[in-house]
């Protein structure tokens, strides 16, 4: 038969997803491997989406989404960011993972680069190579507290590079950009003539400070309009299977915007921009609420491994424990993480799935019940 495309065969599996069927083989795993929230989806949004289906909203919207939804995300952004955003420049998506890809490929053609973090989450890799594009790692290293290093990026950009993305609230990580480091990111992707492509899927999910946004950031001092943002739904509204998210791009880019979406997906469909539009609108105690019971899930874990004398990145946003289990790993971190999952029935992802950097590391979600949380990390091989 024909064959495959090139460029697919260069995508790279996905770590975690292995871990994940590994664990649906297995009885009684404690699943800590996958950021899925633990929380329920507030009444409210169920009523909307719910309502729609009732009334038969079934039809297509258009192809950016729905206006009143595209108004709500820009007014919902402003309220929390202090930045007004034109609802013109915002178009709604099949989750967070298709603005991303989305974005990739208003940018970038067929052999160009794109910087990307390591760690950084798996899709930053799979989808320019699902491109023809090249992701090109920048490491986050330990001793910089896994922070992106300007000076350590002058060196990976070539004529071929077109993109950066940034990662805040990191996922694998948790770490945050204050506002110093993102406009320093901002001045270098201006003086290299560079997209920013911010994932900011986690904004709402920060613990020591409020979130710095680069779309909000991205004015006509630091360059202008040169960052698409990305957002999503998933997490700040426990809604991961509702597929909603978020791109926003340059003001003129509406028309583009229209015709990829049109060709790739035509539009999101309709009960779920109305779950989206309640949740931007309605009362965000929920949201608040869930921020805390992921914040108190941290400190017991934390407290644990620190008593185990386990290592660990503590971190100020996301969901997840970035946790240094290269005493136990012998290198090959994957290879541990699945006999891991065998033996002591504890799903884990490991940190190589993330990067080359993350190797001898492992991700770990508390968006989970604390009883499991501390049952998992209970099983983790002490130094």
């Amino acid at each position: 038969m024909p064959a495959l495309s090139p460029h697919m065969l260069a995508v790279p599996a996905s770590g975690i997803r292995r871990i994940f069927e590994v664990a649906l083989t297995l009885d009684g795993v404690t699943l800590l491997a996958v950021g899925e929230p633990d929380v329920p989806v507030a009444p409210h949004i169920l009523a909307a989406a719910a309502a729609a289906w009732t009334a038969d909203e079934t039809g297509y919207t258009a192809n950016a989404g729905m206006p009143e939804l595209r108004c709500a995300f820009a007014d919902r952004f402003a309220a929390d960011h202090g930045a007004p955003i034109d609802a013109e420049r915002v178009c709604v998506t099949v989750g967070g993972t298709q603005a991303l890809h989305q974005a990739l490929g208003l940018v970038l053609g067929p052999g160009e680069e794109v910087l990307i973090p390591d760690p950084g989450y798996s899709t930053f890799s799979m989808s320019p190579r699902m491109l023809s594009a090249v992701p090109v790692p920048y490491a986050l290293r330990e001793e910089a507290a896994f922070l992106p290093e300007v000076e350590r990026l002058e060196p990976l950009v070539t004529a071929r590079t077109r993109a950066i993305i940034v990662n805040s609230p990191s996922n694998p990580l948790g770490t945050v950009l204050d506002e110093s480091r993102a406009r320093a990111l901002l001045e270098f992707a201006r003086r290299h003539d560079l997209w920013v492509i911010s994932d900011e899927v986690y904004s709402e999910l920060t613990f020591d400070a409020p979130h710095v946004s680069l779309v909000a950031l991205d004015t006509a001092d630091t360059g202008g309009e040169r960052v698409l943002g990305v957002f999503s739904t998933s997490k700040t509204y426990a809604m991961t299977g509702v597929r909603v998210g978020f791109l926003v791009t340059p003001t003129d880019w509406a028309p583009h915007l229209r015709t990829v979406q049109e060709a790739m997906i035509s539009c999101v469909d309709a009960p779920a921009q109305r779950a989206a539009i309640a949740a931007l609108r309605g009362d965000q105690g929920h949201v608040a609420a869930a921020r805390e019971h992921y914040r108190d899930n941290l400190t017991a874990a934390t407290d644990l491994l620190r008593a185990r004398g386990i290592g660990f990145l503590r971190p100020s946003g996301a969901m997840y424990l970035w946790i240094d289990m290269r005493h136990a790993t012998g290198g090959d971190v994957a290879g541990w993480a699945e006999t891991f999952l065998r033996e002591s029935r504890v799903a884990v992802a490991p940190g190589s799935a993330f990067g080359a950097s993350g190797e001898g590391w492992i991700r770990v979600c508390v968006a989970a019940s604390r009883a499991d949380l501390l049952h998992g990390l209970s099983l983790l091989p002490a130094p």
